[in-house]
């Protein structure tokens, strides 16, 4: 018997083989060898399978999904886009943009007159003081591997969250910014609510601030974070709003249902 070639086997089995390989493997080197390879590649059971596969999904999902070849990209990609979001090593990361009273400063949960964090895996905080003190930092979504068609033609959800938390003695300002941004830096969508009082002699509780970004315009390719705040007692020291796990992730929702694509990354 002579030797068969590879493109003789059921689709089954290259379906399942295509299953093992890596996705962008698939894409870039696989995908334009022939019009076989390239209708197995695009068949939406490969890309279910491998979703399966990679635990993005159960065998009881039944969640729709517009494109399940994107959904695989954006489940792989998911993940926090801030770096030290609690403080684990200090202010590294972190772009100071106010530095006022006594400088921002890292403490150890739950900290004087505080309260435990709901995560007990959370240890520590960034506190502001008795002038503004802001901090931030500025992603580059193609450097985190987010390519322009996945962000410009499928737009995923931009999901954002912060806590914060004031002193139980001690009155606080809490503010917070977050801008979707192209190549060249002009703001495309913004969230900046009013900034947070809390009065003095409070619970000091931890609140979280979340935004989700939809269906935004096309070109986003930085999103910034800041956010701080200061005290309202003007007491030296460290009594400014309280902040930690601060997180900026991708989801794998997507706000529109385009037509299929080759999505290359």
């Amino acid at each position: 018997m002579g030797p068969v070639s590879i493109n003789q086997l059921p689709e089954s089995i290259l379906l399942e083989l295509f299953t093992h390989l890596p996705a962008r493997q698939l894409l870039l080197n696989c995908r334009p060898v022939c019009s076989l390879w390239r209708d197995v590649i695009d068949l939406v059971t490969l890309w279910k399978r491998k979703c399966l596969r990679e635990g993005f999904i159960t065998e009881d999902w039944d969640q729709p999904v517009a494109d399940w070849k994107v959904f695989y990209f954006l489940c792989s990609l998911r993940r926090n886009l801030l770096r030290n979001p609690c403080a684990e090593d200090d202010m590294m990361s972190w772009q100071i943009d106010s530095n006022g009273g006594n400088h921002w400063r890292v403490e150890s949960l739950p900290g004087a007159h505080g309260t435990d964090f709901p995560d007990s895996k959370v240890k520590k905080y960034f506190v502001t003081s008795y002038d503004m003190c802001l901090k931030s930092q500025l992603i580059d979504l193609k450097a985190e591997g987010y390519w322009e068609e996945l962000l410009d033609k499928f737009r995923p959800d931009i999901v954002v969250k912060d806590w914060f938390a004031a002193r139980a003695d001690c009155g606080c300002t809490y503010r917070i910014r977050v801008q979707l941004a192209s190549a060249d830096y002009i703001v495309l969508a913004s969230f900046e609510p009013p900034p947070v009082t809390v009065p003095q002699w409070n619970d000091a509780r931890w609140t979280e601030v979340s935004h989700t970004f939809s269906d935004y315009p096309p070109g986003v390719r930085h999103i910034l974070f800041q956010h701080g705040g200061k005290d309202t007692q003007y007491w030296a020291g460290w009594y400014g709003p309280r902040v930690t796990n601060s997180s900026v992730i991708i989801s794998q929702r997507m706000s529109r249902n385009p037509a299929p694509s080759a999505v290359l990354p």
